[in-house]
């Protein structure tokens, strides 16, 4: 029996676990996903186009999806490290290099196996991701950047504070009475 109850432990650690990590993936990809609809109806809407296409937003969300797994593999590679000698800031600001050079390598990749998949070369599809436009691909990365900044300053508070206190400081403390606070 007492071998028993020590095989459920594991398990439902291993099951937390991985529905945590689901729950991540999930938040992820629905963060990248509305950043890359807010970019992809921008795009349409400077290039004049009418009507929106819907399927824009399918690709957006699907790009969003990938986008988020690959910054998983890249915190799984890399995990976030938060000091305090240097502070939030300072620490994670080389990471969130590293993990959007991470991101456009994974990009590059996939984009010559989608040449693969597609009956193309797979070195010419990798030479033609960002239409081969060295500008283009530094604009991604800025982009890609401006992105995960903010969810890696997120993280760096999880780390450094702890989930209840980030969560109160950003959204507000239930267990506390609804007083204004004035500094004066």
């Amino acid at each position: 029996m007492n071998t028993s109850n020590q095989s459920a432990k594991p398990k439902n650690g291993l099951i937390q676990i991985l529905e945590d990590e689901a729950k991540k993936a999930f938040t992820l990809s629905v963060y990248f996903g509305s950043w890359f609809c807010a970019l992809s109806f921008l795009a349409a809407t400077i290039l004049d186009e009418r009507p929106i296409p819907l399927s824009i937003f399918g690709f957006a969300i699907v790009k969003g999806a990938l986008s988020a797994k690959f910054l998983l593999i890249s915190e799984a590679a890399f995990p976030i490290k938060v000091s305090k000698a240097k502070g939030l800031i300072r620490s994670l600001l080389l990471q969130s290099f590293i993990y959007v050079g991470i991101v456009l390598g994974l990009n590059y990749l996939e984009a010559g196996f989608d040449g693969l998949i597609h009956g193309k070369n797979f070195w010419d599809s990798l030479a033609a991701f960002g239409q081969a436009n060295p500008l283009r691909v530094i604009a991604m990365c800025i982009v890609y950047w401006l992105i995960v900044w903010p969810y890696l300053v997120l993280i760096g508070l999880k780390i450094s504070l702890g989930s209840n206190a980030t969560i109160a400081i950003l959204f507000g403390d239930r267990t506390m009475p609804d007083e204004p606070v004035n500094k004066t």
